[in-house]
């Protein structure tokens, strides 16, 4: 079984036109299954590029050595046959990593759903699922979630949590060269900093900020893109909240200071989301070592790391007039922000990306037959001095 510095075979998406390419990447052979790229909005287009994916990476699996273990995402949600075909034709072992599930997502978040799509993608997932020799979900409510609904034995559900690398964001200054840079070095700011999606509500975050006018010093900066951008931007316009900025990605060497520019974020979840996925932007928001209110259902894996680790404040989703009620108590309290900043910086040890890289190689490394050399993810075969 290859791993990072290992003299293996891998399969990856590739996100361009060209059918495949291939790499090789400190040791390892990438061979990378591209596919179309059309509007993912419309359903045709959304299905051609899961098909012309698909396609691609069943033929890219044949360039490879037979697998020991052949994993699969389940986004797009058919490519996992691709990855069962490539394990069963070498006697190997399948495991399906379930970062969102489908058909709930789609549903929940009016995703150009039909009755008959939607049962096509539970039978998809579930027989993917079903046939996998571990699935590996990202939070203990997914997990809950497929074991009810998709029949399958608990003891083959693994959480392994998303993660971020706390060795390169890390807690900065409030007052920092992007803050500077982006106008938001005074005042209290309140971030939202991802994808601007469905997913994430927020319109309940532009009805939250009307209501905080009052607090002259109060900013709101929703900082990223996506489908609902310019949605968000005409209702700012529209409907003059000046105290809401809208500023762009920001690149990635500049993370820890964009995180750091608020003095409290929001992490917030469309309801009937619990289970079906776990905004990744949790783990940057506590490696960066910043409070972060989430607007979310208790039981979401968002809202039970906040109170089990005290790094947040749990309201309603849905709810603007909770959220602009905790913006206010943190906004009068900045010892309590403060103390669940650190907070969070604690918590984001259990979230570091070694430790959940170590989790996800420890599974690949139980399904491998027993004589396949395996090495560890700094290149260390396993038994041997690190």
């Amino acid at each position: 079984m290859g791993a990072a510095d290992s003299p293996g075979g891998l399969v990856a998406s590739a996100f361009r036109r060209k059918a495949t390419s291939a790499e090789i990447h400190r040791g390892v052979r990438i061979v990378r299954a591209g596919g179309t790229t059309f509007n993912r909005r419309r359903f045709a287009g959304r299905a051609l590029n899961y098909l012309t994916y698909f396609a691609s990476a069943c033929l890219s699996a044949l360039r490879v050595p037979p697998p020991d273990v052949a994993i699969a995402l389940s986004d797009p949600p058919i490519v996992g046959f691709a990855a069962l075909l490539a394990s069963r034709r070498s006697g190997g072992r399948f495991v399906l990593v379930c970062q969102d599930l489908f058909p709930e997502v789609t549903i929940l978040l009016d995703d150009f759903h039909s009755r008959i799509v939607d049962r096509v993608l539970f039978w998809i997932n579930r027989f993917l699922m079903r046939r996998a020799d571990r699935v590996v979900v990202v939070g203990e409510a997914m997990k809950e979630k497929v074991v009810a609904t998709r029949g399958i034995d608990e003891a083959n559900v693994i959480v392994i949590h998303n993660w971020c690398d706390r060795a390169q964001v890390t807690p900065a200054p409030r007052r920092n060269a992007v803050a500077i840079e982006l106008g938001l070095a005074d005042g209290f700011v309140v971030m939202h900093s991802g994808n601007m999606g469905f997913a994430q509500d927020l319109d309940t975050l532009l009805d939250a900020a009307a209501s905080l006018r009052d607090l002259r010093d109060v900013t709101v900066a929703i900082v990223g893109g996506g489908a609902r951008r310019a949605a968000l931007e005409a209702r700012v316009r529209d409907e003059g909240l000046t105290n809401v900025r809208l500023l762009p990605y920001q690149p990635e060497q500049r993370l820890s200071d964009t995180l750091a520019s608020a003095d409290v974020h929001v992490v917030s979840m469309k309801r009937g989301l619990e289970g079906c996925l776990v905004p990744s932007k949790l783990y940057g928001v506590l490696a960066a070592g910043r409070a972060y209110i989430a607007a979310a259902e208790p039981t979401t894996e968002v809202a039970t790391i906040a109170s089990g680790t005290g790094s947040g404040i749990v309201v309603p989703p849905g709810r603007a007039a909770g959220l602009a009620a905790a913006v206010r108590r943190l906004h009068a309290d900045r010892a309590l922000t403060a103390r669940l900043g650190r907070a969070a910086f604690a918590a984001s040890a259990t979230y570091d990306r070694p430790r959940q890289v170590a989790a996800y190689f420890d599974v690949f490394a139980s399904l491998a037959p027993s004589n396949a050399p395996v090495f560890h993810a700094k290149g260390s075969k396993a038994g041997s001095s690190p």
